[in-house]
């Protein structure tokens, strides 16, 4: 049981239930998109259902869904990704465990940046892998970089989040490109998490890592963009060697991902309705972060995700206890910088816009009583 010893609570859902016992609560808390998904997937779903069969698919998943993810990327990104290369996975934490399971061996090196997404490094001891916390800040816009990199040795995989979650920054292209290119030059494996790929408000193009280079890993799923995170139905796009050895891991830790959720998803790729969604989250983050910019420290408008990563030190050095402090003073759920990393995030919350407009305006009108 060595392998649990750092294996942190994932404290945004500690927070979540405690928030759903407390009446009138406001929920800055969860990245859970509160807009249900196309109707062009409810319609896919009942047919399903009407089937009253659910066997098992391939371990690749429908070949169905692979051919429209495959066109997806030909439309967004205009790069030609061969069905055959995409895996369907139970949510994008299956995807992230094919990964590393395939690429990452004990004690190896997998390099993140601090602050990331928590699972990352809680499934990295998991499978006895070594989470190497790279510190990043604003200097670099919260992006790892090739210089950064240089400083560590033996590092066998590299992953990254763009839109990232809790900072909701964009990579830069430039930066993107060349960290592919160092990784592709010192044989060092390169994971992109893109699950918030769509959910971009500025006029920066969204790059997916494939553009540079066919020996990445991109993970993508349902949860965010397409408003579906309990049909748990992500992906995982291969370079053509490794698509053998990840159909056996899949084989054996899953089988296949749930034919229905598989199914519900034919109908995601709703573009028109996708837009309208994007634009609303716009119009959430604009909102949320011109009542939060006089309350605390905000480093830079949010360029993705549904994020704002909002400095606390006016108020608090203990992230944790000023959570709790608003939660039980005031029923405002947020979530406490420390569930990302060691690099000063107890100086920080995180605050998710996934909520409408007029629930957020309670919390912020709370906060604005409360703390001023």
């Amino acid at each position: 049981m060595k392998r649990l010893e750092n294996v942190s609570p994932f404290i945004v859902m500690d927070i979540m239930k405690k928030a759903n016992m407390v009446k009138d609560a406001i929920h800055f808390e969860v990245g859970q998109p509160d807009i249900s998904p196309s109707e062009k997937v409810i319609e896919k779903l009942h047919e399903t259902i009407d089937v009253k069969q659910f066997p098992y698919t391939e371990s690749f998943g429908l070949y169905e869904l692979r051919e429209k993810i495959s066109k997806h990327y030909k439309k967004m990104y205009s790069i030609d990704i061969s069905p055959d290369r995409i895996m369907l996975t139970v949510g994008t934490s299956g995807a992230f465990l094919i990964a590393y399971t395939l690429l990452i061996d004990n004690g190896e090196n997998l390099a993140l940046s601090d602050p990331s997404y928590p699972c990352y490094k809680n499934f990295s001891y998991l499978l006895n892998i070594n989470p190497l916390l790279i510190p990043v800040d604003k200097s670099t816009k919260y992006q790892l970089t090739p210089d950064l990199l240089k400083k560590y040795k033996d590092v066998k995989a590299v992953q990254i989040s763009s839109p990232s979650n809790p900072t909701g920054y964009l990579y830069d292209n430039d930066n993107l490109e060349d960290l592919i290119k160092y990784c592709d030059s010192n044989n060092i494996h390169f994971i992109s998490d893109e699950i918030y790929h769509g959910l971009t408000y500025t006029d920066k193009p969204e790059k997916t890592a494939l553009e540079f280079s066919d020996n990445v890993i991109v993970i993508n799923g349902f949860s965010k963009y397409f408003c579906m995170p309990g049909i748990r139905l992500g992906w995982i796009i291969l370079p053509e060697n490794l698509m053998r050895k990840a159909e056996i891991i899949m084989q054996n830790l899953f089988i296949c991902a749930p034919i229905i959720s598989q199914a519900g998803a034919l109908g995601a790729f709703d573009y028109e309705f996708l837009e309208d969604y994007r634009l609303e989250y716009q119009k959430r983050r604009d909102f949320l972060y011109e009542g939060l910019k006089d309350i605390f420290d905000i480093e830079s408008k949010p360029e993705g995700a549904f994020y704002i990563w909002a400095n606390i030190e006016k108020y608090s050095d203990n992230c944790l206890e000023f959570a709790n402090e608003l939660l039980e003073k005031i029923g405002v759920a947020v979530t406490p910088g420390m569930d990302f990393g060691f690099n000063g995030t107890n100086k920080y919350i995180r605050f998710a816009y996934t909520r409408n407009i007029n629930h957020m305006a309670e919390g912020v009108k709370r906060l604005k009583n409360y703390l001023k």
